[in-house]
C-alpha cells in the first residue's frame, strides 16, 4: 500500500493506543492465571493479536469484543501446539520459555523474525533440559520440560530474553533465580514485566540485577485490568505536534507515571525547546521555534529513535542519536532504514555501527519512503511530512497494522491529508 502525506497543521486530540509492551504481559499472565480476566482500553495490532492466537493455540480461550478483551485461562495445555508468532518479536521470546515450562510447543513466524537473535536464550533452554531445533528457521521446535533453579543470562542481547524467563518462572514449582549479567538494555521493559506478574500476584524479589520468584507462586486473576495508554505510540504525536506549524494537539490516554521507558519523549522534547504543558491529564505539545539539538543514548529507549531522528530534523545543528546497535536487529535493520527515511527526504544524515548523526536545518524537501516493512519507519516518515516542503509518499505504508493500525486514519482526522485513505483494516 502506497500512501502520500502532505499537511502542516494537526489539531484535536489524538488518544494514544493500549500499550502493545503492557498488553502482552498482561494476556500471558492472564492466561496463565486461575480464573478468567478482563481487560479494557485494549488496541488490537498484528503483533497482539498473535500473542492471543499463540496463547489459544496453547488451550486459552480468548474473546475480543471492542476495546475489551476477555481471557480464559490454559487448564491443560495442548500437546505439539503451532504457535504462529507473525512478525512479533516479544511473542516469540516471550513465549519460548513458557512454551519450554509447559512441556514444549512448535513456533513459526514470517518475516525477518526467524532472523532475530535466540542467543543466549536459546542455549539456556537447551543447557537446562529441553531440546530445540536449529534456531535461524521455522518451525523452531522445543521439546523437553524446562528444568534448573538458578539462570543466568546475559542483559545485553535483549530484555525480551529475561522477560521471557520471568513469565516462564511461577510454572515451574521451585524456586527461580534469574540472575542478568552485563550492561542491562532495554530495562524498563523488564520493570513492565514484573509489574505485570505483581497485578496477578506473583511475589519477584529483585536485588542487584538477581530476580527471584520463590517457590509457591501462581497467577490468580484479579478480575479485571485496565490496559494503559502506549508512549511508544503516542511519541509519534507528541513530536508531530511540537514540530508542525500552528499545530493545536492534545494527546490523551498516557500516564505520566508509567513505567515505560519510552515517557522519556517528553522530557526530550523539553531539552530539545519544545513546550509540552499537561492540561487535565492530557500532554499538549505546543508547536514553536525548537533550538537544541539532541545528545541521545538509545540503550533503553530503541523505540523511539526512528522518530527522534525526525525531530532531530526538525532543529537547527547536529544532533546524535548513540549506543542504537540493537536498531540493526528489529523488523528492518532500523539504523540503516532512518538513515535511508531521512536521505530520501532530503535530510543530512551520516551513520557509524552504532549511530546516527542529523544536521538539522529546520526543514525537509519531501520525496518517496520505502517503509522497509517496518511500522515505526512508516509513522515517522508520515510525521516528518510536517516540516517537509512537498509531499511524502510511503510504499509499504501497511506496515503499521503491526502495532497501530488506525495510525494513517488517525492522522487524516487531525487534519493532515492522507491519499489514498487508509484505515488499516489491509
Amino acid at each position: 500500500m502506497t500512501v502520500t502525506v502532505s499537511g502542516r497543521t494537526l489539531t484535536g486530540r489524538a488518544t494514544a493506543p493500549a500499550s502493545k509492551s503492557v498488553l502482552h504481559r498482561l494476556l500471558i499472565c492472564a492466561a496463565l492465571s486461575d480464573n478468567p480476566t478482563v481487560l479494557e482500553n485494549c488496541s488490537v495490532s498484528q503483533d497482539i493479536a498473535a500473542t492471543a492466537e499463540c496463547l489459544c493455540a496453547l488451550g486459552a480461550e480468548i474473546v475480543v469484543d471492542g476495546a475489551r478483551i476477555t481471557v480464559k485461562p490454559i487448564q491443560t495445555p495442548h500437546a505439539d501446539a503451532l504457535l504462529d508468532c507473525g512478525e512479533s518479536g516479544s511473542t516469540l521470546r516471550f513465549l519460548l520459555p513458557i512454551a519450554a515450562a509447559l512441556g514444549g510447543a512448535r513456533f513459526t513466524g514470517r518475516g525477518r523474525l526467524a532472523e532475530r537473535p535466540l542467543s543466549p536464550l536459546y542455549e539456556l533452554l537447551c543447557e537446562n533440559g529441553c531440546i530445540l531445533s536449529p534456531q535461524g528457521t521455522f518451525p523452531l521446535t522445543v521439546a523437553g520440560t524446562l528444568g534448573g533453579e538458578r539462570f543466568c543470562i546475559d542483559g545485553g542481547v535483549s530484555s525480551q530474553f529475561i522477560s521471557g524467563l520471568l513469565l516462564a518462572a511461577p510454572l515451574l514449582g521451585r524456586t527461580c533465580e534469574i540472575r542478568v549479567t552485563g550492561a542491562v538494555e532495554s530495562r524498563p521493559y523488564i520493570d513492565l514485566t514484573v509489574a505485570a506478574m505483581r497485578r496477578f500476584g506473583v511475589t519477584v524479589i529483585e536485588e542487584d540485577n538477581i530476580f527471584t520468584v520463590p517457590a509457591g507462586n501462581a497467577y490468580r486473576s484479579p478480575g479485571e485490568i485496565i490496559a494503559e495508554g502506549d508512549w511508544s505510540n503516542g511519541a509519534f504525536w507528541l513530536v508531530a505536534g511540537a514540530i508542525a506549524d500552528g499545530s493545536r494537539l492534545a494527546v490523551a490516554g498516557l500516564d505520566t507515571d508509567s513505567l515505560q521507558g519510552d515517557c522519556a519523549i517528553v522530557q526530550l522534547l523539553r531539552e530539545a525547546g519544545a513546550r509540552v504543558e499537561v492540561i487535565d491529564g492530557e500532554l499538549v505539545p505546543k508547536s514553536g521555534p525548537l533550538s537544541h539539538p539532541l545528545q541521545v543514548d538509545a540503550a533503553q529507549i530503541p523505540d523511539l529513535v526512528p522518530i527522534l531522528a525526525v525531530l532531530a530534523a526538525a532543529i537547527p545543528g547536529r544532533s546524535v542519536i548513540g549506543n542504537a546497535r540493537r536498531l540493526r536487529l528489529k523488523e528492518s535493520d532500523r539504523l540503516c532504514s532512518v538513515h535511508a527515511m531521512l536521505t530520501a527526504l532530503g535530510g543530512r544524515v551520516s551513520m557509524e555501527e552504532e549511530s546516527l548523526t542529523i544536521d538539522g536545518t529546520g526543514t525537509l524537501v519531501g520525496g518517496a519512503v520505502d517503509a522497509c516493512n517496518d511500522h515505526r519507519i512508516a509513522m515517522a516518515a508520515a510525521v516528518a511530512a510536517c516540516i517537509c516542503e512537498q509531499p511524502v509518499v510511503i510504499d509499504g505504508a501497511e506496515a503499521v497494522r503491526k502495532s497501530y493500525p488506525s495510525f494513517f486514519k488517525e492522522f487524516a482526522e487531525r487534519g493532515m491529508r492522507v491519499c489514498p485513505p487508509y484505515s488499516g483494516e489491509s
